[in-house]
Order: structure tokens, then sequence, then C-alpha cells
């Protein structure tokens, strides 16, 4: 594609950015669909973020994503927050409706997107322990307790922030905050793990948030993580009998979301999905 005054823009903004794999899925389809946008990621610091969120309206972009640290930050500096997004507490995905800038959030419903399409689990009736309660923690909690779980119980360092997710949670189904060291005893019970915090992210590779020994056969294993595509906790938990599921997936249908916000066409998920992991096995 020649790059001219007239090429659509969308990005991304966090801070770091280098190692998002975004760039290279969103550009891919993009190319793949003859569809004249490019996608640009911004290292933004803390202090900069009103600044960046302003620039980048000025500049005529479409919307952009935004991940860690301003998911929740970014919400100070828009015009309008979509409901998805206020029950999140956090967003993902920014669209520049003629100047309005409208905060969204597709973390949620890419990740069920992901996880049904991958291991055809009925969400209804299950009993999760959500690791971690950040920003993916509300988002993925918030959907998957929409989805008709039975119990989600969320295990933090902290029980603060344990203990606020859990009450953010509580209008749709029933919750537990617990300490991330007394997690064996739910953990029994369970029959899904959701692990949202980057404990195992790359270059960590040999990290491992919970007891590899607590994990068991009668659970499906889900790792947040894409890079490495395999993290230890889902080797760990395939020894030991448990059906496993990648953050592949979640990285790619959320983006197939805010796709069709900004373009108004459906992405190639199919095509976006073999770009990420033929990016990651030429590393």
């Amino acid at each position: 594609m020649v790059i001219t005054g007239t090429v659509g823009k969308v990005g991304l903004i966090g801070h770091p950015v280098g190692h998002s794999k975004s760039p290279e899925i969103w550009n891919d389809a993009f190319e793949n669909q003859e569809i004249p946008y490019i996608y640009l990621p911004f290292d933004v610091s803390t202090g900069d973020l009103g600044s960046a969120v302003s620039g980048l309206k000025s500049l005529g972009f479409r919307g952009f994503n935004v991940t860690i640290p301003h998911k929740v930050s970014v919400m100070n500096f828009l015009d309008e927050i979509e409901e998805e997004a206020v029950e999140i507490g956090a967003v993902n995905t920014v669209i520049n409706d003629g100047g309005r800038l409208i905060g969204t959030n597709t973390d949620g419903e890419g990740y069920i997107q992901s996880l049904q399409s991958e291991t055809g689990l009925t969400l209804a009736g299950q009993h999760i322990v959500l690791l971690g309660a950040g920003g993916a923690a509300r988002a993925v909690g918030t959907a998957l307790a929409k989805a008709g779980a039975a119990q989600i119980t969320i295990a933090n360092r902290t029980m603060d922030k344990a203990e606020a997710l859990a009450s953010r949670l509580q209008r749709w189904t029933r919750t537990n905050a617990i300490l991330l060291e007394q997690i064996a005893s739910p953990l029994q019970d369970a029959s899904l793990l959701v692990q949202t915090t980057s404990v195992g992210m790359s270059p960590n590779k040999e990290a491992c948030p919970i007891d590899p020994e607590l994990l068991h056969s009668d659970l499906l294993v889900s790792d947040l993580i894409y890079h490495p595509r395999q993290t230890r906790l889902l080797k760990e938990a395939k020894i030991r009998g448990a059906r496993v599921h990648s953050g592949l997936g979640m990285l790619v249908h959320q983006a197939a979301l805010a796709y069709q916000r900004w373009i108004g066409k459906d992405a190639p998920i199919k095509q976006m999905m073999e770009t990420l992991d033929q990016s990651l096995k030429n590393e």
C-alpha cells in the first residue's frame, strides 16, 4: 500500500508497546482486504496520556486501542463511555465518531468468543477461579458472570483488589475473594481456571502463577497470555490431564470486534490468527 495523506489511521497506545503483535495482525488484515488504513503503535507515558488522546483526535485517527497501563485512566479523556465499558470499569477501544471519542471494551466479548469457539465450553453453571484482579480480570470476569457462571472466586496478591472485583461481579453471580496463597481449596472444586496476570509472559517463560501440583484433570485451564504460545501454566496443566486454552484467540477476537466498529466490515479472523501464530513461531 502506498502511504498518502488520505490513508485512514488507527493505532494503539500503552506503555510499553514494543512487544505488541497488534500492528502485524491489523496491517496484514488491511492489506488482505485492500482497505486503505494503517495501524500504528505509540508508547505513551502516564503523564502524557491526555495529550496523546487529544493528539490522536486532532490527527484524524478513526480510533485506537488502549493497553496497559491506560485502560482505566483513559476514561477521563473521553466524551462518552459505552455501557459494557462502564460495567467493566475499563476501556480498550476508542472510536472517533465525528470528533466525539467513545470508549468501549471488546476484551470480555472477545475472550468469550475465543473460549467457546476453541473449547465448546458451556459457561452456564461453571465454577470459576480467576487469577488476578486488574483490567483484564475485570473484563473477563464481567463477561463470564453475565454468561451465567455459577460462582467466581477471585484470587489475587492483595485482598482489597480481589474484594473490589468480587463486589463488582456480585450483581450477576456468586463471588468470593481470596488471597493467592488460599487458592488450593477453591481450585479443587473449580471447573475453569482463568489466568489474567502477566506471570509467565515472555521473557519470564518459566514463571508459573500457582503451584502446578494444584492443577487437576477436571479443569479447563485458560491463560490470557499469548507470548509464549504455550505458557508454563498450560504445559503443567496438560501434563496433569487438564484441557487448555491460550490467549491467542482472545487477542484476535477482541481485535476483530474493534475492526468492525472502526471499519464497518467483518475482520478476516482466520487470517489474523494465522498471522499471529506465524509471527510467534518465527521468534
